[in-house]
Parts: structure tokens; sequence; C-alpha cells
């Protein structure tokens, strides 16, 4: 059975929609991330690229309209915004209702790949990142926005305590980037803490050709 019907998936469809009035007004203010993330892949004129958990199309404005966009996101809701925002911006976008788990796309298939504000929502983060470099191509890399612990350290009793509350709400603060690539094999390139005091940061993956 698609991992689209399982309980967690179920219940992040459930909370998406619920979120979907004030989405875009709670988590605007991190444009400057995105863009700083984005800048990181370097785009060229043609490059396929892949954003996986893409929401409400956030990530659209940064992204030139010489390259070609596949955007996928579980919340039917999601892609909706997703689309008209692409409307509104003259992008071309292949907008799919889609799991980030599972995606229904061939191997080896786009030159960078986007993770932003997914690997601390996901049910499941190293299935989803293992499906990113599943479809990337050899050489290409993904880019990867998001809370995680600090590098080397464990979260503390109250953090854990208060992630319980985060989980229920939207997502983690307690997932570990270093663990989650240690089942692919993607080398880390770059790593910059860029908000809330280094809760938020912005990695850069790279899949080596060989």
């Amino acid at each position: 059975m698609s991992s689209e019907w399982s309980i967690p998936n179920i219940w992040n469809k459930i909370r998406w929609t619920v979120y979907l009035p004030i989405y875009d007004w709670v988590v605007n203010s991190f444009g400057p991330y995105r863009a700083l993330s984005i800048e990181n892949l370097h785009l060229k004129a043609g490059d396929k690229i892949l954003i996986s958990g893409a929401g409400s199309g956030l990530d659209l404005q940064f992204l030139p309209d010489s390259v070609e966009i596949t955007a996928i996101d579980i919340t039917p809701g999601m892609i909706a915004l997703l689309k008209n925002k692409a409307r509104r911006q003259g992008k071309n976008v292949e907008a799919m209702v889609m799991d980030g788990m599972q995606l229904q796309l061939e191997d080896n298939s786009y030159d960078h790949v986007i993770l932003h504000l997914i690997l601390a929502v996901i049910p499941d983060p190293v299935k989803c990142i293992r499906e990113a470099e599943r479809v990337l191509k050899p050489g290409g890399t993904i880019v990867v926005f998001d809370k995680f612990i600090p590098v080397g350290q464990k979260p503390g009793i109250v953090r854990k305590v208060l992630n319980v509350i985060f989980q229920f709400l939207a997502t983690s603060v307690n997932r570990d980037i270093d663990k989650i690539v240690a089942h692919t094999g993607l080398q880390k390139q770059k790593d910059q803490p860029v908000a809330w005091a280094g809760l938020f940061r912005a990695i850069l993956l790279y899949k080596p050709t060989a």
C-alpha cells in the first residue's frame, strides 16, 4: 500500500490543510534563507529542478524562468496554491500531489533537488532524502533548509519535551542532519547556520559521479 495513506501522512495532510489560510504568513519571513539556499545550486539554463515538499510554492520566486521545475507536495491544497503562484509569476511548473517518501519519478532525472522545510516535517526523513538521491543525476546537488540539532549535540530534556509539542503541531526540532545523510551516498559540501541562533541551517549535498 502507498505510504500516502499511512496514518502519519494522513495526519500531515489534515494539519497542513488546516494551516493553508495562514501558511504563507507564518513562513514568508524565511524568504531570504530560501534565496540563500538556492544560490548554492548555481543554476544554469535548462537545469531540471525538483522541489520536494514544495508547499504553497514560496521557492518559485527565487528560481529563474530558464529552468524546468517539478514541484510535489502531499497536500492537495498546497499544490493548488502553488499553481496559482506559478501562473501569477509566469513560471512553467509541473506541479503534482505526491509523497516525498515515495516519488513516482524516474531515477537520475534531475540536476538539482530542493528540500526546504520538509526533512523536519516528513514522517521518515531518511526515506525522503534517499528518494531525492535516487532521482538526482550523478554530479547533481541537493539543497536543504530546515531545523536541526546543532552539530555534535544531543537534545536535552527541555528540548525533548518541547519537541513533543512541536511535532504534534507541525515539525520536529530534534532531527540530526548528519545521521539522516549517513543513510545515503551523498557528500555534504556546505553546512551554514542561517537563522534562529543556528536552529535553521542551509546545507548543500552532492551526489558523486562514481
